[in-house]
């Protein structure tokens, strides 16, 4: 499977971004996806996860209420719907596939997008 992560850029803190992960190659059905974040000098963080044959999502507490995780069956996509965007919220965000319900570590996931870069300024 790969992985295709777009739609990041740059916003005004309290805005709002969509990103997309697309799949090819292979279908997201029985699969994870992970959202997660690296801030320049920090560890890869994670955001959320998404169950893809019932939707179901868990995600990290700094997020809750701001960010959620729709999927599009037909597109074999998933999105993080990011809103009331925070300066803390900057940096590159990438999907992956794993096979585990709430995988928040990095190595529980198998394969990896490239990256989006997400700026948000104050």
């Amino acid at each position: 499977v790969q992985l295709q992560a777009s739609g990041g850029g740059l916003v005004q803190a309290g805005g709002s971004l969509r990103l997309s992960c697309a799949a090819s190659g292979g279908t997201f059905s029985g699969y994870f996806i992970g959202w997660f974040r690296q801030a320049p000098g920090k560890e890869r963080e994670f955001v959320s996860t998404i169950r893809w044959n019932d939707g179901n999502t868990y995600s990290n507490h700094s997020v809750k209420g701001r960010f959620t995780s729709p999927r599009d069956n037909a597109k074999n996509t998933v999105y993080l719907q990011m809103n009331n965007l925070k300066p803390e919220d900057t940096a590159v965000y990438y999907c992956a596939v794993g096979r585990s319900w709430y995988a928040t570590d990095p190595y529980q996931y198998d394969y990896w997008g490239q990256g989006t870069q997400v700026t948000v300024s104050s």
